[in-house]
């Protein structure tokens, strides 16, 4: 849309971001498309300690928005023909022992049961570790620069117990999508970051989006983020905008702009990815949480709006990703704060989301699968 707006136009836009940052949120960009236009606003701070506003166009670690961009390369290929959405993943990735169960789909809804290798947490309360991720307080700082292969973390979480049987339950599962990459480096030949490129990034434009692989670059402009940790009794604050990504791969590891994003799910939810029935599965969402393939399908509040969205958190960055189901409005954010084991942000990033969707769509609350990407959760 050429119709660009200041943040004087949208005052009640301005105020829920500047709100954002006065709840601990260290810098907001939000970017909005919908009938009036095109709104962009940003609220905090680029840097602690000093006072120059984010950038409209910075770049933030998108955490589990990764996973939409990866459960559409995988729909195109179903649609070239290259995988099939019901086949069995051990067929095509048979060095893993997988359940012979799971299928491709199971992998894109969170219901194969495969351990998650950040880490389970079950309803009783009880925590299954996996690798030392965000929640794991000094031990993830000093491990940020380390390199893990995406084999490594899947053999680590199939040497765990799964969590149920294949098809059976639903279970937010970072591993699954690590699965997927390797699915479709497997049946292309082709790295995911070259398939990205060939069949989303390319077509769209998207010059401001990649996936670093083990590269610890951010590139600027960007927000910093923080994460916070106890050293002999001593509060710490560490600046983490570097960090080696691989920890987490396809779970969350892609950079990208509000820009790109709203470019990518508009784009995506008005039809010029997917041929329409795939699009279809793709928003069918599972009973238990409203999960589709790669998406939440959710209500926007009171007046029956459905949103699809995808929100994401990383180690003090997140990124939020909301669309209407044809893709004619938008919104689309990069939030920077400072992280910790206790999750201290998770409250007030539920509120905020909740809040927006309100604005921006009508009148409502966020439904519950936002809890699913973080800072709700300890997973991206």
């Amino acid at each position: 849309m050429s119709n660009s707006l200041t943040d004087q136009d949208r005052p009640e836009l301005q105020k829920v971001i500047e709100d954002m940052a006065e709840s601990g949120f260290t810098g907001v960009t939000m970017r909005v498309h919908d009938e009036q236009g095109e709104w962009v606003g940003s609220a905090g701070v680029r840097k602690l300690g000093e006072t120059a506003k984010p950038s409209a166009d910075g770049h933030v670690r998108i955490g589990s928005n990764t996973k939409t961009f990866t459960a559409t390369v995988v729909l195109q290929l179903v649609s070239e023909g290259s995988i099939e959405l019901d086949a069995q993943v051990a067929d095509h990735l048979p060095e893993f022992g997988l359940d012979p169960r799971i299928t491709v789909r199971m992998l894109l809804q969170h219901t194969s049961g495969v351990f998650n290798f950040t880490g389970e947490y079950y309803d009783d309360g009880t925590v299954a570790p996996g690798i030392p991720a965000t929640t794991a307080g000094q031990e993830w700082v000093d491990d940020r620069f380390k390199t893990y292969r995406p084999e490594e973390l899947v053999r680590l979480a199939l040497s765990k117990p799964a969590r149920f049987e294949p098809g059976t339950d639903w279970s937010y599962s970072n591993t699954n999508y690590v699965l997927a990459r390797l699915l479709i480096e497997k049946v292309t030949g082709r790295s995911l970051a070259a398939e990205m490129q060939r069949l989303i990034l390319g077509p769209l434009g998207m010059s401001d989006t990649l996936m670093p692989e083990t590269d610890p670059e951010i590139p600027e402009p960007h927000i910093h983020a923080y994460y916070r940790y106890e050293d002999g009794g001593r509060e710490q604050t560490v600046d983490v905008t570097r960090q080696n990504p691989s920890w987490i791969s396809t779970g969350g590891d892609m950079i990208s702009t509000t820009r790109d994003l709203h470019t990518f799910i508009s784009a995506l939810m008005g039809g010029r990815l997917l041929p329409p029935p795939l699009l279809a599965e793709m928003c069918k969402p599972h009973p238990k949480v409203g999960y589709g393939l790669g998406v939440f399908v959710q209500s926007a509040g009171d007046n029956g709006a459905t949103v699809i969205t995808h929100n994401g958190g990383m180690a003090g960055h997140a990124a939020l990703m909301y669309s209407t189901p044809d893709g004619s409005k938008t919104l689309t954010a990069a939030l920077n704060y400072v992280d910790d084991a206790a999750l201290s942000m998770a409250a007030a990033f539920h509120q905020a989301t909740q809040r927006l969707v309100g604005e921006v769509f009508g009148g409502g609350q966020a439904g519950a699968g936002d809890a699913a990407a973080l800072p709700a959760e300890p997973t991206p």
